[in-house]
């Protein structure tokens, strides 16, 4: 008997229809992937079968009987469990009260409280239930999520996009809790842009393009190039990185610290690095690590840090805020898309508002013809999949809101570019033209500090890089010169006397020995991509 069956589902909105006459059929304890690109419908129809959203047309079974899951609390109900790509958490909450709000109250909050501690152990999600849910990272709020959908012992389990600000450890940790509940009977249906990891964990998958099923496969009898193939039907374009001198010292930070603002902060240490014309920093961490701290303090958004502690083209701006900042040629895109990089309920015409002033005259009148033709202009560019200028940010697929989020930055022509999580939750083609344009704007002379949890992205992109841990940023050290390995050592906060490996920064040398085979290994990933 098939634990889910979807019958020719359909889903339309106004500016799209979602799914068009959709088929799923899932086992029992089968890890079933749902591959599409950004927009394809794969949110939709699962909001579908957790009851968030209604079917316009079809048949949903459950079990083997027809069901009509009306709401959330009925999925739950029938065993049901989903963690969205977009976080359903309350700001002002505890992480015991957003788990407390989705049980049934036969336990207590202090129970609950017992009851994260030993789940969140169990399967190494690391999650402290009296956290208020505002100061915590988004891989914090992910762990959250995962760990309240594991709390239900649900029967069928949706995953959209859980690895994305995970480590790679965590990612592994996470892969071992779900292979463990498929073994117990539980489903689990599993949307990820990330094809290693489909390939690695999934038993089938189910391809959607244009909200239609284009294809059925098993990912271990494929490879990265004919999943990409089957998903946006070609391969993403290999990555242009050209080795170019960096110019001068653009953004300089220098003995940056800062007392954490809450208890449940992370402080800054004596952070100290520079960032130089033409080249890309990045910067890798465990999530929680003190990113958003160091985020605020580059952005404007804290202003308490000494002014020669942050300098930009050599002038100090440690005290002034982002208006300040942006005039003198600092751009910044937030990890967070939706309420801090656009208001949900507003335009993509009014969004870019928010950070792009060309249209706004000098007595404050704003020429709105102008405005939707720079929207119009950046849906065109950067392939974001839209109802057009009035489309409301909301009512993006999270990948294309990324896309047009960060080309509202990048096509401001930035001096320097701060990017946080720059292709959480795309899709392979989305992310190379993310990736592309970044290096495009680095090759033009352009600074980029990028902070990432993908380190396969700041391998791929970044000429140096730096590693955040408890508050403190490693020395720096050329990408070519570094190693997954020593990168995850270093995510430990272990680099007090492990200087550059040898071949590292200054002879030029390459590297040898151990570090050459797990860097090798990381370029015969790559390579094996576009094969």
């Amino acid at each position: 008997m098939l634990r889910l069956e979807l019958i020719d589902i359909s889903k339309t909105y106004p500016a799209v229809k979602a799914n068009d006459r959709v088929n799923l059929r899932v086992k029992p304890g089968e890890i079933h992937a749902v591959l599409g690109e950004n927009g394809a419908g794969k949110s939709t129809m699962m909001k579908m079968i957790y009851g968030a959203v209604r079917p316009d047309e079809g048949e949903i079974r459950w079990n083997g009987e027809a069901v009509d899951i009306r709401n959330p609390q009925e999925a739950r109900a029938l065993g049901i469990s989903m963690v969205f790509q977009h976080f359903s958490l309350f700001d002002t909450l505890t992480a015991a009260e957003n788990v407390w709000l989705g049980l049934d109250k036969s336990l207590s909050l202090p129970e609950i409280a017992s009851r994260i501690k030993t789940v969140s152990r169990e399967y190494g999600l690391d999650v402290d239930p009296l956290r208020p849910v505002h100061t915590l990272s988004v891989g914090e709020r992910q762990r959250v999520e995962i760990v309240r959908a594991l709390m239900t012992s649900p029967k069928l389990l949706i995953l959209d996009e859980p690895t994305s600000v995970l480590t790679p450890q965590a990612v592994q940790t996470l892969f071992l809790t779900l292979r463990q509940l498929a073994q117990e009977g539980c489903s689990i249906l599993y949307i990820s842009h990330k094809l290693d990891e489909i390939r690695e964990l999934c038993h089938n998958c189910t391809v959607l393009r244009g909200g239609k099923v284009t294809g059925e496969c098993d990912p271990r009898e494929e490879n990265n190039a004919s999943l990409s193939r089957l998903m946006i039907g070609a391969e993403p374009p290999p990555l242009q990185h050209k080795d170019v001198k960096a110019g001068e010292v653009v953004f300089a930070v220098q003995a940056l610290s800062l007392p954490k603002q809450d208890h449940f902060g992370m402080s800054l240490k004596d952070i100290s690095f520079d960032v130089r014309a033409g080249e890309i920093v990045g910067v890798a961490g465990v999530s929680g690590n003190g990113q958003q701290e160091l985020m605020a303090a580059l952005s404007g958004e804290d202003t308490r840090a000494e002014p020669a502690s942050i300098k930009l083209f050599g002038q100090p701006i440690g005290h002034h805020p982002p208006r300040r900042r942006r005039e003198a040629g600092l751009n910044f895109v937030p990890e967070e898309r939706l309420g801090r990089g656009a208001v949900p309920t507003l335009s993509l015409a009014a969004n870019t508002l928010l950070t792009r002033t060309e249209a706004v005259g000098k007595s404050g009148w704003i020429a709105s013809g102008r405005v939707d033709l720079l929207a119009r202009h950046l849906i065109e560019r950067f392939n974001v999949k839209a109802g057009g200028p009035g489309a409301a940010a909301k009512s993006l697929s999270g990948g294309n809101l990324q896309k047009f989020l960060v080309g509202r930055e990048i096509d401001a022509d930035p001096k320097l570019l701060i990017v946080s999580q720059p292709t959480w939750g795309v899709d392979v083609g989305a992310a190379a033209l993310i990736r592309g344009e970044l290096l495009k704007l680095r090759d033009a002379g352009c600074a980029l500090l990028v902070v990432s949890e993908e380190l396969d992205e700041l391998f791929e992109i970044c000429d140096r890089l730096i590693v955040i841990a408890q508050g403190k940023v490693s020395p720096s050290i050329p990408t070519s010169k570094a190693t997954v390995e020593q990168i995850g050592i270093w995510m430990s906060g272990l680099w007090d006397g492990d200087g550059p490996p040898p071949g590292g920064e200054g002879d030029g040398s390459p590297p040898t020995g151990e570090r050459a085979g797990v860097r090798g290994a990381v370029q015969q990933d790559k390579e094996a991509r576009h094969a």
